[in-house]
């Protein structure tokens, strides 16, 4: 790095000193910042709020560079060893300790211990890392993948393992254009991803068992909230979704359809839904958070929706290696090798590294900006702009389609406006859950739970209220229990009687 580019201000990676503290925690704790994470540069004689070069004195440049580089190797563990060089600046000598990224992690402060004295960087500071932090920090220095290490305290019987492998395949089928050409998952392919180990003779499950098969032994939830403005100050929804990262992913997006605005495009006679945001993009960020995340940190997934923006945060600080720049120009860093493998599998992601690039070029296939990705040391932040409600039809009619206004129960409706519709142009208009309810219960005798889901496109959880909302109101009826429960149209059931 240049020292035109070191003088431009601190940053993540640069931090000034105006002369070496006497103190030399003062930056050896950045040193260790710096190891464990994407690396940097100590610059000293630079004054750090006004970026003045004041330098070093020439007759004690050598004694301060002897100084500067004995405090990083001996208070530092493992070994520190800087790369220590003296620039001229305006006449003045700056000196600068460049620290590169560290592979034996967690580096710490020897005189503090691990727990107290391991650092690391966040948004340009330099802060005491927390437990999940240092554990993953481990992880990365044992170069072994979390997802990939025993879950202790769960055990694996052959039912099990033959319930996962099924479930796998069925996804893996249920996304295949030819599910023919899908082999079956095997106890082989597991223990080959990391999902399973042998331990003495005995298979165990890993973590990635654990996620994969929805066991709560390793946390993965995602949290999903609709918001009033553009802040978290006011909720209008609020859900909270757990199981396998096949429901995780389901699930939660069809909540953020449900809870984006929709419009239609007319080719003719012929009309097509368009989503503000496109839906493809969605999901893909949406897997992405799921598979790359860190399952170290407890925290949730969090999916917001404010009246500006969808906003997608993952737990976790980037992986070693991966920054946001890179990752923006299609460079995969796979936290949980074992889960990658399996969503590769599943059909989830097809070429690690290519999603983001996807996403990227799916909004400017939108005319939207593009995504804004934030954070990176603690966790990942994805914000996608909404377009709002406009869609135009070959004809020059622009309809648009609110789905984010929410009914006492949590089912979502929708309303309709128009805007700057041709003259005397009708506006179409797309018929809300209940309405397509309604009309298939006109239509049919009676529909099942099944019948339902089918014809609004969503969970059964989902399903179920809406059914339940209109026994409630006395617009349709229960009829028969459990599996043989189905619904049928209240001036139905009634004629029916007579």
């Amino acid at each position: 790095m240049s020292i035109e580019t070191l003088l431009r201000g601190e940053s993540k990676n640069v931090e000034y000193k105006l002369t070496p503290p006497s103190r030399s925690i003062n930056y050896t704790k950045t040193a260790v910042a710096f190891a464990n994470g994407q690396g940097g540069c100590l610059v000293f004689g630079v004054e750090d709020q006004t970026l003045r070069v004041v330098g070093i004195a020439e007759d004690k440049v050598f004694t301060v560079m002897d100084s500067i580089s004995d405090a990083i190797v001996n208070s530092c563990e493992p070994l520190i060893i800087p790369d220590i060089t003296m620039h001229d600046v305006n006449g003045k000598t700056v000196i600068v300790a460049e620290i590169a990224p560290g592979l034996q992690r967690p580096y710490h402060i020897k005189s503090l211990g691990q727990e107290q004295g391991t650092f690391v960087r966040v948004a340009g500071t330099t802060r005491q890392a927390d437990q999940p932090t240092i554990r993953e920090l481990t992880i990365e220095g044992s170069n072994r993948s979390f997802d990939q290490v025993q879950c202790l305290g769960l055990s694996v019987a052959e039912e099990d393992i033959e319930a996962l492998c099924a479930s796998l395949t069925k996804t893996a089928k249920n996304n295949a254009e030819d599910p023919a050409k899908i082999k079956t998952v095997t106890e082989k392919q597991l223990l080959q991803w990391g999902v399973l180990a042998e331990q003495d003779g005995q298979l165990v499950p890993t973590n990635a068992y654990a996620i994969l098969s929805g066991n709560e032994a390793v946390r993965s939830v995602v949290q999903c909230g609709v918001f009033k403005g553009t802040t978290k100050a006011v909720f209008v929804d609020r859900r909270e979704f757990a199981g396998t990262p096949q429901e995780l992913i389901e699930e939660s997006y069809q909540y953020v359809l449900r809870n984006i605005h929709m419009g239609a495009r007319f080719k003719g006679v012929y009309r097509q839904d368009v989503y503000e945001i496109p839906p493809d993009a969605i999901r893909e960020l949406i897997v992405n958070a799921i598979v790359h995340r860190s399952y170290i940190d407890h925290s949730s997934i969090q999916i917001a929706i404010y009246d500006d923006r969808l906003e997608i945060t993952s737990p976790g600080r980037l992986p070693m290696g991966q920054t946001i720049e890179r990752m923006k120009q299609g460079y995969s860093k796979i936290r949980n090798e074992a889960l990658a493998s399996a969503f590769e599998y599943m059909g989830y992601i097809e070429h690690w590294g290519s999603g983001i690039l996807r996403v990227m070029q799916e909004m400017r296939d939108a005319g939207l900006p593009e995504p804004e990705f934030l954070g990176g040391d603690t966790d990942l932040r994805i914000n996608i702009y909404r377009n709002g409600s406009e869609t135009v039809s070959d004809d020059g009619i622009v309809t648009g389609l609110r789905r984010d206004s929410l009914s006492d129960d949590g089912i979502a409706e929708e309303t309709t406006s128009k805007t700057n519709a041709a003259p005397n142009a009708a506006i179409a208009v797309v018929p809300s859950q209940k309405e397509r309810i309604l009309d298939a219960l006109r239509k049919n005798a009676s529909i099942s739970i099944s019948d339902a889901i089918r014809i609004l496109g969503v969970q059964e959880r989902q399903a179920q209220r809406i059914l339940k909302s209109l026994v409630e109101e006395g617009s349709a009826v229960k009829i028969g229990a459990a599996r043989a429960t189905r619904y049928a149209e209240a001036k139905k059931r009634t004629e029916l009687h007579e």
